[in-house]
C-alpha cells in the first residue's frame, strides 16, 4: 500500500502542477483542455497569499519549486449560503421525536425557549464555524430565528463571533421568523431596525397566508427603505397550493427590486403541473432570484410516513429547470445535528456529493460545481470568491480524487485546506466540547 502526501512550504512563493480544475471554477478557459466531466489538467502559483497565474498544465520536467498534486482535484475554498448555525448541535438534547416537520418546528421552539441563552449559541456558533473551516468553508451565511425574545439575544452574539471569525470565513446573517409576524409593524420595524444595524440581511419563512401579498409588500418596503437584501425560506412542503415562491417573483417585479433576493427550499414547484412551473420560472428568471436548494435536509423532512410505506418523492426543486433558464442556483449545508436535521457537518463537499446523487448532478456535470462556490458567491455578493483567477486570494481545497467518481466516493478527510496560501490546520473540534450543554437536561429523553 502506497500513500503520497503533500506538503506546502511555510513561506514563500510556490507552484501546483498536475492538479485538475473544473471549468466552472475558472475565471478564464483559453487554452484549457477539459474532460468529458469538465475538468482539465493544471499548474496554479502562490505567492504572497494570492493566485499569481493558472495555466494548463505544461509539461516537461517540473522546476524545484513545483508540488506534484498526482491529478487531485481542487476546488475554490466554499460558500455555504443556507445554514443555520444558532440552532446547530442541539439534537443531543432535544432530539425531533418523529422525523417530521411539525415535530422539529415543536422541539426547536421547547429548546429555544428553555435553552437559548447568549452563552448557549456562541458556543454552539463557534463550534459550527470550526467545522465548516476545517471542511475548506471561506463564506458562510447563517439564518437567525429571530422570535420574541431571540432577536436581542443571538444578533449581539453573531456580531461578536463575526469579528471572531473575520479573515477566516466571511459571515452573513439573515433573520428568521414567520412571515405572518410581520403584521406586528412595531415588531418588525425593530427587528429590522436590528439586522440593519447588524448589516443583515431581510429574512421570513413564507407560507400561504391570505394577506401574502401585503407582507411581502411590506418587506419589500423595508428592504428598499434600509438598503437590505432579501433571503427567503418557501415552499417547504409538498402541498401543490404552496405557490410563495411565485409571489416573491411577482413582489420583486412589482417593486423593480435590484438588491439580491435569495429564496430557498421551493419543493412544492416540483410537484405542481408542468404550465404553472413554466409560469413561475420565468418570472423568477424575469425577477433575477437566485435559488437554493437543502438536498440532505429536504429528504430527511419531506415526505417522511409513518405508516410502514417509503416516501415517494425526493423534497428538492427543480434546479436543472432553473439553471435551464439562466437562474443562479446552489446547493447548501442548512442545518446540522438539530431537529430539522439530524445530521451533517457544515461540509460543502458532502452537500455536493449528496446533491450529485439525489438531483442527478451528472451525464453531465456541466457547471454544477459551481453550486458550491461561484453560486452562492454571486448570491452573497462576494467577488473575491468561488472562482480561480489570478490576483485572487489563494484559498483552496486539494482532494486526493483524481476524476468526479474518485472525489464523490470517499469523504475526502485527508483533503488539505489552502487559505491565503498555506495550509490550516483542518482539525475538526470534537463533540465532546458541547458537553456542558447538554448533560444539565439528558434525562429529559
Amino acid at each position: 500500500m502506497t500513500s503520497h502526501r503533500i506538503t506546502l512550504p511555510v513561506s514563500g512563493p510556490y507552484r501546483l502542477t498536475n492538479l485538475r480544475l473544473h471549468r466552472a471554477h475558472l475565471a478564464e478557459t483559453t487554452g484549457f483542455a477539459f474532460d468529458a466531466d469538465g475538468f482539465a489538467q493544471a499548474e496554479l502559483a502562490v505567492d504572497t497569499g494570492a493566485i499569481s497565474s493558472i495555466a494548463p498544465a505544461a509539461g516537461g520536467t517540473p522546476a524545484d519549486t513545483a508540488i506534484d498534486c498526482r491529478g487531485g482535484i481542487t476546488f475554490p475554498a466554499f460558500v455555504d449560503c443556507h445554514t443555520h448555525i444558532d440552532k446547530g448541535h442541539i439534537w443531543p438534547r432535544k432530539p425531533n421525536p418523529d422525523g417530521s416537520f411539525p415535530g422539529a418546528l415543536e422541539a426547536v421552539g421547547a429548546d429555544r425557549e428553555a435553552r437559548w441563552s447568549a452563552e448557549d449559541v456562541e458556543a454552539r456558533m463557534e463550534f459550527s464555524l470550526a467545522c465548516a473551516f476545517a471542511h475548506g468553508t471561506k463564506a458562510l451565511r447563517t439564518h437567525i430565528d429571530s422570535v420574541p425574545p431571540q432577536e436581542d439575544i443571538s444578533w449581539p452574539v453573531f456580531d461578536t463571533v463575526r469579528d471572531r471569525w473575520k479573515g477566516r470565513i466571511e459571515l452573513q446573517a439573515a433573520c428568521l421568523f414567520g412571515i405572518d409576524s410581520a403584521r406586528d409593524e412595531a415588531w418588525f420595524n425593530h427587528l429590522s431596525g436590528i439586522v440593519a444595524r447588524h448589516n443583515g440581511v431581510l429574512g421570513a419563512v413564507t407560507y400561504m397566508v391570505p394577506d401574502l401579498d401585503a407582507l411581502l409588500d411590506r418587506m419589500f418596503s423595508k428592504a428598499i427603505e434600509l438598503g437590505l437584501d432579501l433571503d427567503f425560506h418557501a415552499d417547504e412542503t409538498d402541498d401543490t397550493n404552496a405557490v410563495s415562491l411565485d409571489r416573491i417573483a411577482e413582489a420583486a417585479l412589482r417593486y423593480g427590486y435590484e438588491g439580491k433576493i435569495l429564496v430557498g427550499h421551493c419543493c412544492s414547484l416540483a410537484r405542481q403541473p408542468d404550465g404553472q412551473v413554466k409560469e413561475t420560472l420565468d418570472k423568477v428568471a424575469q425577477a433575477n432570484l437566485s435559488v437554493v436548494s437543502l438536498p440532505m435536509c429536504n429528504m430527511y423532512l419531506q415526505d417522511r410516513r409513518h405508516d410502514a410505506t417509503t416516501p415517494r418523492w425526493r423534497g428538492v426543486t427543480l434546479l436543472h429547470e432553473m439553471a435551464a433558464r439562466g437562474i443562479n442556483v446552489s446547493v447548501a449545508s442548512d442545518n446540522t445535528r438539530d431537529p430539522f436535521y439530524a445530521y451533517g457537518d457544515l461540509d460543502p463537499l458532502e452537500v455536493y456529493r449528496e446533491a450529485t446523487r439525489i438531483l442527478h448532478f451528472d451525464h453531465p456535470v456541466a457547471s454544477w460545481p459551481a453550486t458550491v462556490a461561484a453560486n452562492p458567491a454571486r448570491a452573497m455578493r462576494l467577488d473575491d470568491a468561488g472562482l480561480f483567477k489570478p490576483g485572487a486570494r489563494a484559498d483552496l481545497v486539494l482532494f486526493r480524487g483524481r476524476s468526479l467518481t474518485e472525489l464523490l466516493s470517499r469523504p475526502e478527510s485527508g483533503r488539505i485546506v489552502i487559505r491565503d496560501g498555506r495550509a490550516i490546520d483542518a482539525a475538526l473540534p470534537d463533540y465532546c466540547e458541547l458537553d456542558h450543554l447538554m448533560e444539565a437536561r439528558t434525562n429529559e429523553h
